[in-house]
């Protein structure tokens, strides 16, 4: 399986077009350095939670719009290799006016543990991050089977899990933080993957009233999961 980078990023608003120029600039590097893949997807449908949600996440402040994005790399190995190659390569110095506050920035290094869906390309994605006790892992494996299974039936093409192996712990934000992890409890970083968002608004509301959906026993504490709907604005394998 492969190790995903996965990032929550607050942008100021104004400087969409700027972010984008620097990721179209990274992108080509980070395929250099042996990753796979890397996506960009712009907040959409984000909404404000109860306990956490992406604005916590990274303590955004107004004016801001939440990144959601990941990077795919062969393996573990490959990934920590390129973070050495990144500090000496002149080109990823960043830029002087940065369009995003690095201090709050969150990511972390997880592991692929399910990949379900024929994929391809996609122009609407749901990102995720949940608080899943280590000892439930593969009860919420087959809770992902299952759920993934439902939304392909309403036009999701792709569902992917991914489970902590390496999380940083930051003085502003982490991802720790952002689900309020508790001992014991690991965090995933997940997305499903839609044609677009029209698809997605029309899939995920035939899945609400899905009685399926609402027999399942939920393995995590979904009161502190985070979600939202974004837009991808780079994709590399596109």
């Amino acid at each position: 399986m492969s190790c995903v980078q996965g990032f929550v990023i607050p942008v100021a608003t104004g400087k969409r077009d700027a972010y984008l120029a620097m990721a179209q600039m990274a992108a080509p590097l980070f395929l250099e350095y042996g990753a796979s893949r890397v996506v960009e997807c712009w907040g959409d449908d984000v909404p404000h939670g109860t306990l956490t949600d992406f604005f916590r996440a990274v303590a955004a402040e107004e004016g801001e719009t939440i990144v959601f994005s990941w990077i795919v790399w062969p393996d573990h190995d490959t990934a920590k290799a390129a973070e050495a190659r990144m500090m000496e390569d002149e080109r990823m110095k960043p830029p002087e006016d940065m369009p995003f506050d690095g201090k709050r920035l969150i990511y972390a290094g997880f592991q692929e543990i399910y990949d379900g869906g024929q994929g391809g390309p996609f122009g609407y994605i749901d990102g995720f991050l949940a608080p899943v006790p280590i000892a439930s892992k593969e009860a919420y494996l087959d809770h992902a089977r299952t759920m993934t299974a439902i939304v392909a039936e309403n036009g999701c093409t792709r569902g992917t899990e991914n489970w902590a192996e390496d999380i940083a712990e930051g003085k502003v934000t982490d991802f720790r933080r952002a689900v309020q992890l508790e001992p014991g409890e690991a965090v995933v970083f997940s997305w499903l993957e839609w044609p677009d968002k029209a698809t997605r608004n029309a899939g995920m509301g035939k899945m609400m009233e899905d009685p399926r959906v609402h027999a399942l026993d939920m393995p995590f504490d979904g009161k502190r999961m985070t979600y939202g709907g974004f837009v991808p604005i780079l994709d590399t394998a596109n």
